[in-house]
């Protein structure tokens, strides 16, 4: 078959069918006389028959090149359409239709060069909040519906002369005038917050995450569109360490404490090959005998210059730089070798943090530094958040039964703060639950707090689990939990963090330190 658009086979064969038909129409016209009255005008100059059918060929050609003409003009619409579509494409989120990072830098970018001494434009770089555990526990269908209602909120929410856009993942920013002024600015964050916060429906379920924002404005002195989002992403950093779903405006200081940031990063990198993080050692007790039977692994760094650093100071860098898997098996391997140098009976618990949780060697890895050190791995109580637990369950299981096989002990921390609580503990089997410290310092104070510990206690019960209540600083709290039916308690009332030294000084001593009794016994 001919190709339609080529001269030598399409075309020609188009025009020549064209031709025929012209020859066609003058036989038709002369066999029925058609041309007689122009023949009269013509017959003169003998060339009516010739004439004719020149002219109707003719027609026929004109035909033919019209035809090509109105098709070469829908080639190139549909041709400048396609173009635009593939721009359109190029330049927007396949996903949610948002404008992505290309048009929006390029948009900035212009806001940037035509800005003056006083900001007319800002940005807001949206960071979705609780996003991965709805990934992981419903699917990603239903973090794509998450993403595409945040889209049409923002969209929503945009003004017409501002552009909405998806940067990537659960990032998304926002260019917008500043028409109203800094309250103008704030009253659209706040708005953000709030509309994104609204839960989204999805197959009979309540999908909910939260947003954190970041504030840029936009001024003559702004470097380029990166430097734009490079700020906002500082202040949207602050936020997430100020506690989440709130906002903040970036200022420089913000660079400052990032590069401090980097530096800290190197030097607790040297920190964890030389040693310098080092376990410390909390007590836990019995209740309500206050009985020594066990010890917490608490992470301090001796900092050459900044003394002694709590783990707020630095796991949280370990963990995004991914240094906290060397950083914990140091401890732990330390712990073991200090452990041998106490009572048999006396246990150990330390936290394995999510990152670890995702390593599939973490039960080998364990066990290999319990056989290097010679520590019973029933002196052992392995602590993990739910965080570790809702990115691969069946992961999760496997590793904990592994671990359970062992003879190590297995606690579910900070009890109550969790996404899915109860629906951890049907799925797997724990030893431990550990109350967290914000239920446990209120429970003299606030009745529902005390309502929600007690509950717990008795859920624990009901599955054949003891109970640890951490950050316990009053007697009135032991009492408390005892009633109720606690079994152990931790917190500075039994005693601070401390160094081996100061732990073994206290096994040693008589019965005069706060507790009854310091010879460790069997948790039961």
């Amino acid at each position: 078959m001919a190709k339609r658009g080529s001269w030598g086979e399409g075309e020609f064969y188009e025009a020549l069918c064209l031709l025929m038909t012209g020859a066609c129409l003058w036989i038709i016209g002369a066999q029925f006389h058609v041309f007689e009255e122009l023949n009269a005008f013509v017959t003169r100059y003998g060339l009516s028959d010739q004439f004719m059918l020149l002219a109707l060929m003719g027609f026929a050609m004109f035909v033919a090149s019209l035809r090509k003409s109105l098709l070469l003009r829908s080639a190139l619409r549909e041709r400048d359409a396609a173009a635009r579509h593939a721009e359109s494409i190029a330049r927007h989120d396949v996903l949610t239709g948002l404008a992505n990072r290309r048009l929006f830098l390029e948009s900035v970018e212009r806001r940037r060069a035509e800005a003056g001494q006083t900001p007319a434009h800002a940005v807001l770089l949206v960071d979705l909040d609780r996003f991965k555990p709805v990934n992981d526990i419903y699917g990603h269908a239903a973090g794509n519906a998450v993403l595409c209602a945040v889209a049409e909120r923002l969209r929503g929410l945009t003004p017409s002369t501002g552009l909405a856009a998806r940067l990537g993942g659960d990032e998304f920013s926002v260019l917008v005038p500043l028409e109203g002024g800094s309250e103008g600015l704030v009253r659209l964050a706040q708005s953000a917050i709030a509309a994104i916060s609204a839960p989204v429906l999805w197959n009979g379920n309540e999908l909910k995450v939260g947003a954190t924002i970041g504030i840029a404005l936009i001024s003559a002195e702004t470097v380029d569109a990166d430097a734009v989002l490079h700020a906002a992403d500082l202040a949207m950093y602050q936020g997430k360490k100020d506690g989440r779903g709130t906002y903040r405006v970036f200022k420089s200081a913000m660079d400052l404490e990032l590069k401090a940031r980097a530096q800290l990063e190197i030097e607790l990198r040297e920190a964890i090959q030389r040693g310098e993080i080092e376990p410390f050692y909390q007590p836990v007790v019995s209740l309500p005998e206050k009985t020594l039977i066990g010890v917490e692994v608490l992470a301090r760094w001796r900092h050459p210059t900044r003394g002694l650093l709590a783990p707020a100071a630095f796991i949280g860098i370990a963990e995004e730089t991914g240094m906290i898997s060397d950083l914990s098996y140091r401890l732990l391997r330390q712990a073991c070798l200090d452990a041998r140098e106490w009572p048999g009976d006396l246990q150990i618990a330390i936290n394995i943090s999510p990152q670890q949780f995702q390593d599939r060697w973490l039960c080998e890895r364990i066990l290999g530094i319990l056989t290097e050190t010679g520590l019973s791995p029933r002196r052992l109580e392995v602590e993990i958040t739910e965080t570790a637990l809702v990115q691969d369950l069946e992961a999760a299981r496997t590793t904990l039964t592994s671990l359970q096989n062992l003879g190590v002990r297995i606690a579910l921390d900070d009890f109550g703060t969790g996404y899915s609580s109860l629906y951890h503990l049907r799925e797997l089997k724990f030893d431990k639950l550990k109350i967290d410290r914000s239920y446990v310092d209120t429970i003299t104070m606030s009745e529902e707090r005390a309502k929600l510990v007690d509950a717990i206690i008795k859920l624990s019960a009901s599955l054949g689990l003891v109970t640890t209540a951490e950050g316990i600083e009053t007697d009135a709290s032991v009492d408390w939990l005892s009633g109720q039916g606690c079994d152990f308690g931790q917190g500075y009332l039994f005693g601070a963090p401390m160094p081996k030294e100061a732990l073994t000084a206290l096994l040693q001593a008589p019965s005069d330190h706060g507790m009854e009794s310091v010879a460790p016994r069997k948790v039961a």
